[in-house]
């Protein structure tokens, strides 16, 4: 029986990512991410995983075996502006009986986010599909912000966060605080429900947005029939 050759570079398999759109906020409340918000101005998110470090153990003069430490799921997020929902997690309480008062330095709530980034090819472009990006259990450092003169090459202020998660629970695997759901390989009226979940419908039985737990992901909305 005949073997089979590798092939590099065909045509239609050269894949890559590129992009940021569909952010959205969901406040943590009680262990569920209910009402999430649109989050306009996002030029950025960049995954920084840490952990997962080998600690080599010997015994017999030889490496015996290699552990590998706890893994962390990180990211920064750059953006122009933030959704006034943001505030408490950004530790700003917005005092009663006032208007346009914000108090900082106060405790910082957990949140969720989503997001998607575009998945390009050599014969669709940046329009082949999308990964849609999940993030649990998150918590933001203090933006440094530069309030700058303006000058004749105006450009608008920056906002930086250092965002940490805490996994959450994921029956039959280890905890996580990252899930990617791939457009090209998903079922597409599975991901169509999670999608109309995810970011809200204004159809008749149409609900608010919410980010649903991974449990509800994988066990009910893009579970496959039969399985």
């Amino acid at each position: 029986m005949a073997g089979k050759a590798l092939v590099w570079d065909q045509t239609g398999e050269r894949f890559y990512t590129t992009g940021i759109d569909h952010v959205a906020l969901y406040v943590q409340a009680g262990g569920i991410y209910p009402k999430g918000v649109a989050w306009n101005g996002v030029t950025a998110i960049t995954d920084s995983p840490s952990g997962a470090e080998a600690n080599d153990i010997y015994a017999d003069n030889i490496k015996y075996l290699s552990l590998r430490s706890a893994e962390d799921f990180g990211l920064t997020l750059e953006c122009y502006d933030t959704p006034e929902e943001f505030d408490e997690c950004d530790g700003c309480v917005l005092p009663s009986n006032t208007k346009g008062l914000r108090v900082t330095q106060q405790a910082r709530k957990n949140f969720g986010l989503a997001y998607r980034t575009r998945i390009g090819n050599d014969t669709d472009g940046d329009a082949h599909g999308y990964e849609l990006h999940l993030v649990y259990g998150c918590t933001a450092s203090p933006s440094e912000v530069a309030h700058n003169t303006v000058n004749e090459s105006p450009e608008p202020g920056t906002l930086s966060y250092e965002i940490t998660t805490i996994p959450v629970n994921v029956t039959g695997l280890r905890p996580t605080a990252h899930l990617v759901i791939d457009s090209t390989k998903a079922t597409a009226d599975k991901l169509t429900a999670l999608e109309k979940i995810l970011f809200g419908s204004e159809e008749e039985m149409g609900s608010d947005p919410r980010l649903p737990l991974p449990d509800e992901i994988i066990g009910t909305i893009l579970k496959e029939d039969g399985e």
